[in-house]
This record gives C-alpha cells, sequence and structure tokens, in this order.
C-alpha cells in the first residue's frame, strides 16, 4: 500500500496567495497519495471555497480560537497521512519535487522526527528581507541534534512550519503546544531534541516566502517571537543568549558588509533603523512577564492572545 502524505495548511484570507500554493501542491510529482487538510479561522473570501475546490478537507474555527500550534494539531488530527508537512498559505513551492525532497529523508534516516526546506524571498522582497531568509536558510544541508538543555540554541532549535515534514507518530507523541503565541515550531524542535532526535535542514525542498514587514509590524512580530523564547531558541538559558548575541553581531555585521558589496547601499540606513526595531522588540518580547496586560496587547502582532 502506498503511503499517504497530508499537507496542512493554517488559512486565513488566503486570496489568491491560497491559490497559487494548492496549485503547487496538487502539481507534485510523487509516488504516494496526497491529502490537503486546510484549518480556516474565520476567512471573510472565498478562501473556504477555494480550499474545496482543490478537495481539501476543511475544518472551521472562529478566530478567538486560534494559535498557530492549536490551528496544526487540529489539522494534524484530521489527516490520513503517516506523513505530515506544513505549509504556509503565503507560501508555494519552487518545483514539483519539493514534496519529495522534504519527506524522503525521515523514510531513510529513523533518527530523525523532522525536516524542514528551504525558504527563498518572494520577488520584489526588500534587501533586508532577503538578507534574514539567507541568514537562516542557506544553501548548506545540516543536521540539528542538542544532548542536553546547555546544547540549546537559535541553531539547533531552528525548525520552520513554514516548509516542514514529520511522521505523524512523531506529532502524536510531541503535539504542537498551544499557549505560546508563536514558535510552536521551535518549542517542538526543542523537545523532540532532548528526547534523542535530530532533525534535517534540506536546502533542496525550496518554497517561495517572504514579507516585506513595515517596522511596526516587524516590532510586533519580533515581539511574539521574544515572548516565546524560553520555549524556543532561549531554552538553554545562558549558553543560549550567548549564541543569539554572537548570531545578532554576525547577522549585523554580515548584512552591512552585503549590502555594501551588492551595490544596495542606500538601503542601510533603513537596514539599521530595521534591525534595531526588530531587536527591540524581541529584546521587550523576553521580558514581557514584566509589562502590563493592556500595553503586551498594544505590542503583539496577535492581541487576542493575551486576552
Amino acid at each position: 500500500m502506498s503511503r499517504v502524505i497530508s499537507v496542512v495548511i493554517p488559512v486565513k484570507d488566503g486570496g489568491s496567495e491560497l491559490v497559487r500554493c494548492l496549485d503547487a501542491i496538487t502539481s507534485q510529482t510523487i509516488d504516494s497519495e496526497v491529502e490537503i487538510v486546510v484549518v480556516d479561522s474565520g476567512s471573510t473570501d472565498a478562501s473556504v471555497a477555494t480550499a474545496r475546490d482543490f478537495g481539501a478537507v476543511v475544518r472551521e474555527i472562529p478566530p478567538r480560537e486560534f494559535s498557530h500550534g492549536r490551528a496544526r494539531n487540529l489539522g494534524a488530527a484530521l489527516a490520513r497521512g503517516d506523513v505530515l508537512v506544513f505549509i504556509s498559505q503565503d507560501a508555494y513551492p519552487l518545483e514539483a519535487t519539493w514534496l519529495e525532497r522534504l519527506t524522503s529523508p525521515l523514510h531513510e534516516d529513523s533518527t530523525l522526527a523532522g525536516v524542514y526546506g528551504r525558504q527563498l524571498p518572494h520577488e520584489g522582497a526588500t534587501p533586508p528581507e532577503r538578507y534574514f531568509l539567507g541568514f537562516l536558510y542557506g544553501e548548506k544541508q545540516r543536521r540539528q541534534e542538542a544532548a542536553s538543555v546547555g546544547e540549546l540554541t537559535m541553531e539547533t532549535t531552528l525548525f520552520s512550519n513554514v516548509n516542514a515534514a514529520m511522521p505523524r507518530a512523531l506529532w502524536q507523541r510531541f503535539p504542537f503546544v498551544e499557549d505560546i503565541i508563536m514558535s510552536e515550531d521551535q518549542d517542538w524542535c526543542r523537545r523532540v531534541l532532548l528526547a534523542g532526535y535530530a532533525v534535517r535542514y534540506e536546502p533542496k525542498a525550496v518554497v517561495w516566502h517572504s514579507h516585506n514587514y513595515t517596522l511596526g509590524a516587524a516590532f510586533r512580530r519580533f515581539f511574539d517571537s521574544g515572548a516565546s523564547a524560553d520555549r524556543a531558541y532561549l531554552a538553554g538559558d545562558r549558553e543560549a543568549a550567548r549564541a543569539l548575541r554572537a548570531a545578532a553581531l554576525r547577522y549585523a555585521r554580515g548584512e552591512l558588509a552585503w549590502l555594501w558589496r551588492s551595490g544596495r547601499r542606500r538601503w542601510i540606513p533603513y537596514a539599521a533603523v530595521y534591525e534595531t526595531t526588530k531587536f527591540a522588540g524581541l529584546v521587550l518580547g523576553a521580558n514581557h512577564a514584566r509589562i502590563p496586560l493592556p500595553v503586551k496587547r498594544h505590542l503583539s502582532a496577535l492581541p487576542s492572545f493575551w486576552q
């Protein structure tokens, strides 16, 4: 019997991006049955009808019940597949071999809990966004392991549900947490690493995915990231904080040099403001316990989480 791969997509007003995503998924060349599961959290456009037109299994929930972990858990629970693939509505595969390249390592290596793939910027992405994606999702394959809490860093816990796959059995043992605002994927990665598994970054499994955030949107996103950091890339305490500071310094120097070398020098002042804004959001988020609840709602990209 051939295996079944279930592709789970959280959706909210997906519009033409969802159509593009679904079209790319249904165009994959793979010797497996592919099922699409959509969890829609209150779309006001035609997203639900679009998903059903593509043959997707659809679960609708009210917006107040959405969290990144909950939506993906609901989709995974509905899925029939022995392999679960997660993708975002605004991402779409670069090639028809994407699904095979993303899932095949799971069948070749039983020590892998998950595989995540590369994200390339859309045409028109700003230089800071292009550098950000290149910094996190480069051309080299890697295997991530952590035998103890002290080995948990930004590098070891990196995992992204924008473009990821895992065995259903592993998700059943380690479902996504639903009580953090974001980084449910990195929290999951932390837990499976400490359980003795590894994860793999596969750069040949590529999707297009990027955002041109305003300064305000970037601040809010990184505030939410910081608020979840103690369950993800700062879970390793002092060593993790030290690794993050080193990565931030390496990132700043690398971006400056890249903008200079690539002829994008006019972007340097904006990049300085943009990256400072992101870092400020992250630091405030990491210290959110000291911030009054009404203020956190104002600083967050998902105010309803802070009810």
